[in-house]
């Protein structure tokens, strides 16, 4: 039977937009969070939905970094250095999936969410989410060499081969910094994304949840859910401060915490924190549209009158205190890139941990539970797929036919 009141566990993207689209199918929804709206790796992050480049995290060249690299702290990933078995296991994992066929499996699945995940966003604006996201003249992709430059086109190629529309241009040094007059002379070649967007993420959220709010939905904030208990006929989400939450169903979109919830459900697939980081600063000398620096892993997205600068991928638990030093390796990386730029007066420096898993695709669907669901895992595409996976898990729920693209993110696959 179709429940009429369901719990989400996290008040992220992906939590909060399967709340929203349960809502449009007239389910009653309390979303609950440990910290706040967005707290998790929703707020920092830079913003982008860019179906071309939601890709699989392991890829072939990661293999490429070796071990000296990734124990770096000034290394794009970073593996902190102490004994951690299960990030061993993950590890592990995540490099046997570090090959050409396995990618290719796991991007034809990534496609087809792709290819609905901006769709998804105009539904919302459409029923009423106020904040935008914004189209621009496309994103920019710089390089110090067409060399450089070669595996980037290499992938979208690839992504165009899973079956989804991929436009982009070639640029000249010059060309690009024609576009974008901040970029250093180094830049030797670039590519130009077109039909992408970008949004402030946590200000979307921000207005997603109240969207939530004004159609009579309750988000309650500092307060952790311990356990989730099945009791047959509905569902209770057990919290720190010994109250429940009962319904007729869960979800469980609590980010890279994903695993403690899951676990008794039968969900096997580990989620790792992988831990990326942020700062804004005054706009002059940055780029006026979204740019990434490929080589250096660094990423700049406007907002408003700063530019929100992010980068780096750090393996480790997510509640460990930040390294200040992660934030230094983001200005080293872009300093000679954006040589007028003033990356020393840092503001909203930020890090959060992305919920990532070891074969690169999330996990959306039902567990071992009929009443218990999951929505995560999307790595570092949890904003631009958030939507997409939301309104596919919600009308699973609501109709108790999974959705023929979510089968092969199944969490107890």
């Amino acid at each position: 039977m179709s429940p009429r009141s369901v719990v989400i566990v996290g008040a992220g993207m992906a939590g909060l937009a399967t709340a929203w689209f349960l809502q449009e199918a007239g389910v009653e929804v309390t979303v609950v969070d440990r910290r706040g709206v967005a707290a998790g790796a929703s707020w920092g992050n830079a913003g982008w939905l860019t179906p071309a480049l939601s890709v699989p995290l392991p890829e072939p060249g990661a293999l490429k970094l070796g071990l000296r690299r990734l124990l770096s702290s000034s290394s794009p990933l970073y593996i902190p250095p102490r004994p951690d078995p299960r990030l061993a296991r993950f590890l592990l994992a995540f490099t046997r999936n570090c090959t050409q066929q396995r990618w290719q499996v796991a991007m034809a699945t990534l496609a087809s969410l792709n290819r609905r995940a901006l769709s998804a966003y105009d539904e919302l604006a459409a029923g009423g989410v106020a904040e935008p996201t914004h189209t621009g003249d496309g994103c920019l992709i710089a390089f110090t060499s067409e060399g450089a430059r070669a595996p980037l086109v290499a992938e979208l190629e690839a992504v165009r081969a899973a079956g989804q529309e991929v436009g982009y241009d070639l640029l000249t040094g010059a060309e690009a910094r024609e576009l974008e007059p901040a970029l250093a002379v180094r830049v030797a070649a670039a590519v130009r994304l077109h039909g992408q967007r970008h949004l402030n993420p946590g200000a979307y959220v921000a207005a997603l949840a109240d969207a939530v709010r004004d159609r009579g939905g309750k988000i309650v904030t500092g307060v952790e859910v311990s356990r989730v208990r099945d009791l047959g006929s509905g569902v209770a989400a057990l919290t720190s401060d010994g109250t429940s939450v009962r319904a007729d169903a869960a979800v469980l979109a609590s980010g890279a915490w994903l695993g403690r919830l899951a676990a008794p459900f039968g969900v096997r697939t580990a989620v790792q924190s992988g831990r990326g980081y942020s700062f804004t600063v005054a706009a002059e000398g940055l780029p006026t549209r979204p740019t990434y620096f490929a080589e250096r892993r660094v990423v700049c997205t406007p907002l408003g009158e700063r530019v929100r600068v992010a980068g780096m991928m750090e393996f480790t638990a997510p509640d460990r205190p930040a390294d200040p030093r992660r934030v230094d390796a983001i200005v080293e990386a872009a300093r000679d890139l954006l040589p007028s730029a003033d990356l020393a007066h840092r503001a909203d420096v930020w890090a959060g941990p992305r919920p990532c898993t070891a074969d690169g695709l999330p996990l959306i669907g039902p567990t071992r539970s009929p009443r218990v669901h999951v929505c995560g895992g999307h790595g570092m595409w949890g904003i631009a797929l958030g939507p997409v996976s939301g309104k596919l898990l919600a009308e699973s729920i609501v109709t108790g036919r999974p959705a023929a693209e979510l089968a092969a993110v199944h969490p107890l696959r």
